[in-house]
């Protein structure tokens, strides 16, 4: 008899494809993420970054704008404070940016 398993559900969060999470790699990394949602027909990508990523996700939107995608604009900026639960359970405020960039 076989062996059935019972499938897991994801631990991953449900996200929106248009949205790009900005970590530790090169912007180009982030660019080229970018540029393939623009290509695959969105209109719209989301760059979103916290803490001390919060600067190469800028960087990634600059050079996208004066690069690659030069028609593209910046339609919203949002800025905030995440609060989360530290290692030692701890809260720690850490600092976040949305870059809204959009194509016509």
């Amino acid at each position: 008899m076989a062996n059935k398993t019972k499938k897991e559900p994801s631990r991953e969060k449900k996200t929106d494809e248009k949205t790009i999470f900005v970590g530790n790699k090169p912007p180009v990394s982030y660019v080229l993420a970018i540029l393939t949602e623009f290509n695959s027909g969105s209109n719209e990508v989301v760059i979103k970054a916290r803490g001390r990523a919060i600067t190469t996700a800028v960087d990634t939107a600059e050079i996208t704008r004066n690069r690659f995608v030069t028609d593209a604009k910046v339609n919203d900026i949002k800025i905030g404070t995440d609060s989360i639960n530290g290692e030692n359970g701890r809260t720690i405020n850490v600092s976040f940016i949305e870059i809204y960039l959009t194509t016509k």
